[in-house]
């Protein structure tokens, strides 16, 4: 079995898994999250969630080993939109279709939920990120001028896209 196609588990995000959020955070963002972002989104109530393969499926010392942090997702669920903070997938683990997979676990809770629609912004210098939201039907309802710092030396700062999608809700 590949770490593609291995059952994925959304384990809520515990202070104790920081130490492995922030070395994937850190070596995978211009500008990642703190601590003290991820410990404020704890106690904010925010979704927050881990994301290891299943413990069925586990083979220690390697990707499958239940331990190993996969990913990772915030959301802010609010009265009509569950609005996507932060995904990000381990460097290691990237090109196997795991933020596809999370994405449709993402969209599969705001059905459950009854959240008729997800938000979220990305950089547009964030091509693998904007082409998968595309690839996943989100569209572009705006823009963000100067959202995301992009170089603080030079004061420079990059616009954001906000992308959403409709949510299909079973009655």
């Amino acid at each position: 079995m590949s770490e593609g196609s291995a059952e994925l588990s959304f384990l809520p995000m515990q202070i104790a898994d920081l130490d492995a959020v922030l070395e994937i955070e850190s070596v995978s963002h211009l500008h990642p999250w703190t601590r003290g972002n991820f410990s404020d989104s704890l106690a904010a109530g925010h979704w927050a969630y881990c994301i290891r393969p299943q413990i069925d499926q586990a083979i220690k010392g390697s990707y499958l080993d239940p331990a190993i942090l996969w990913a990772y997702c915030i959301l802010f669920p609010a009265v009509d939109e569950l609005h996507l903070l932060n995904i990000t997938v381990s460097p290691k683990l990237r090109k196997l279709g795991l933020g596809s997979r999370m994405m449709a676990a993402i969209e599969g809770v705001a059905a459950q939920q009854y959240i008729p629609r997800i938000i979220l912004e990305v950089r547009p210098s964030n091509i693998a990120a904007v082409t998968l939201y595309q690839k996943l039907v989100y569209e572009q309802i705006g823009m963000r001028k100067n959202y995301y710092p992009a170089d603080p030396q030079l004061g420079i700062r990059e616009d954001a896209l906000v992308m959403a999608k409709s949510i299909k809700l079973e009655i």
